[in-house]
């Protein structure tokens, strides 16, 4: 005998997709491909319909003019609870409670004053200065034409420029190694972040456990206070935890590894799809470049391993070539879910007079990717256009549709309540990261294959490569 669970939909409630299979719903094929299947549902539904995906009910808002009235009820719309409770379960740390831990994650959130400002260009210039370091010593090994994988260049020079920044220096003679081992680790549990973020119980899934455990106690006090020159906003949240008497030594240092993911989870896959689009088209190539070459000729800097580069956020900002390619790669590679839940039965008033009837505990969501590649906001949306963000040689900020001016146009940080906090210094890491590979080196793709997105991860960020692929590398002449 079959169980359906008869859904009632009260009068002003959108149409509900259900799915046949009890409790999954369409979970399996929103999994396979959650791009094409809201697509789908837009053209029989309209802009607003529920899905029922694994037991919740999921309201999508399709279309990008009614983003803002979403995004603005953020008193009716939470999201930040929902995000703790996913973060806690998938880093092993206790939830972020009023009653036992009060205004932990209101303090929390006040360090991200540390991410902005002038805080911002303190952190910057010492990611800039780690950076030069590390291809300095790439820079030593290579004395002709390098080959290696690129996404596991950039996992690896990404990873140790944030973890050095953020965590400070490991001083051991074997520094590097230390850091690699960790990174090791880090890339095995990132392997299973997409099915603990969809609540498969960590025991199904082989050695994350174990590797989670021992990532967490590289962040134990013991071994944190014997590392050099970290970062004032890993300091300050450790000055914050040290209040909670509630907060194991454990606990702590679980939250410190979820904010080495928070960090560098979505901007390694970021960077390689910047690198790998760039290298693809010679041309974005060729205009990137010039633009660094240029700046460092006005500001009489020189190039090469062994002189240090210095940037201002003025200047880094000003590299508006640099800033659309990775714009552009951004808008290709991310596919992010935007969520709410509501926090009472009320009505979301939307334009036109529409209004959506929502239950408290129905999830709203936003998907952007579909923004992103919707030919009628942005012309041959499967190009990619390395200057598309640029107008008469400024930033371009003005897009439309139906004739209409968007107020969203480009959403990989997420929106509103839910905006990364760190996307600032996410920005100015890869801009970096760009900017010294292609002033120090002379890069080229080693094989011709077409790397594609690998669906896994829709929803939770950037979509990492499917393959990865061979570049070779050799110092300017």
């Amino acid at each position: 005998v079959f169980f359906f669970s008869v859904f009632n939909r009260k009068t002003g409630e959108p149409p509900l997709i259900n799915g046949w299979i009890p409790y999954l719903g369409k979970a399996l094929i929103f999994r396979k491909d959650a791009y094409k299947f809201l697509l789908d549902q837009q053209k029989k539904f309209g802009d607003i319909f529920t899905v029922h995906i694994a037991g919740r009910y999921i309201t999508f808002i399709m279309d990008p003019f009614q983003y803002v009235y979403v995004i603005r009820n953020s008193k009716q719309l939470e999201f930040h609870e929902f995000a703790n409770k996913m973060a806690s379960k998938t880093f092993d740390y206790p939830a972020l409670s009023k009653g036992k831990f009060p205004e932990l994650k209101e303090n929390l959130h006040r360090i991200y004053q540390y991410l902005q400002g002038k805080p911002l260009d303190i952190i910057s210039d010492h990611m800039m200065k780690n950076l030069q370091d590390i291809f300095e010593w790439k820079c030593s090994q290579a004395t002709d034409w390098e080959t290696e994988k690129m996404y596991k260049f950039c996992c690896s020079v990404m990873f140790e420029a944030s973890f050095v920044t953020l965590y400070g220096r490991v001083p051991a003679a074997d520094g590097h190694k230390v850091i690699s081992e960790i990174r090791d680790k880090f890339i095995k549990f990132d392997a299973s972040f997409p099915y603990l973020a969809a609540n498969i119980p960590i025991e199904l899934l082989g050695a994350t456990k174990k590797v989670r455990k021992e990532l967490i106690h590289h962040f134990l006090l013991q071994n944190m206070t014997k590392w050099l020159g970290g970062s004032k906003v890993v300091q300050a949240r450790q000055d914050i935890f040290e209040k909670y008497e509630l907060l194991g030594d454990y606990d702590k240092a679980a939250h410190h590894f979820a904010f080495l993911w928070a960090s560098v989870g979505n901007t390694i896959p970021a960077t390689f799809w910047a690198m790998y689009y760039l290298l693809r088209h010679p041309e974005a190539l060729a205009a990137v470049r010039d633009e660094i070459d240029h700046l460092l000729q006005s500001t009489g800097q020189k190039r090469g391993p062994t002189y240090n580069i210095h940037l201002t956020r003025e200047q880094l900002d000003n590299l508006v070539y640099l800033e659309s390619a990775l714009n552009e790669s951004l808008r290709m590679c991310s596919s992010s879910m935007n969520i709410r839940i509501s926090q009472e039965d009320f009505v979301l008033k939307l334009e036109g007079n529409q209004e959506v009837v929502l239950r408290k505990g129905d999830w709203i969501a936003l998907y952007p990717q579909i923004l992103h590649m919707d030919p009628e906001v942005y012309e041959d949306p499967k190009e990619y256009k390395f200057d598309r963000y640029i107008e008469n040689g400024k930033k371009k900020t003005t897009f439309y549709k139906a004739g209409r001016k968007l107020k969203y146009f480009l959403m990989p940080f997420g929106s509103g309540i839910s905006m990364c906090p760190g996307r600032f210094l996410a920005m100015n890491e890869m801009k970096m990261f760009l900017f010294i590979l292609l002033s120090h080196f002379d890069v080229e793709l080693a094989e011709n294959k077409a790397v594609r997105l690998d669906n896994s991860r829709m929803g939770l960020g950037i979509l990492l490569p499917d393959v990865d692929i061979a570049f070779r590398y050799k110092l300017r002449s």
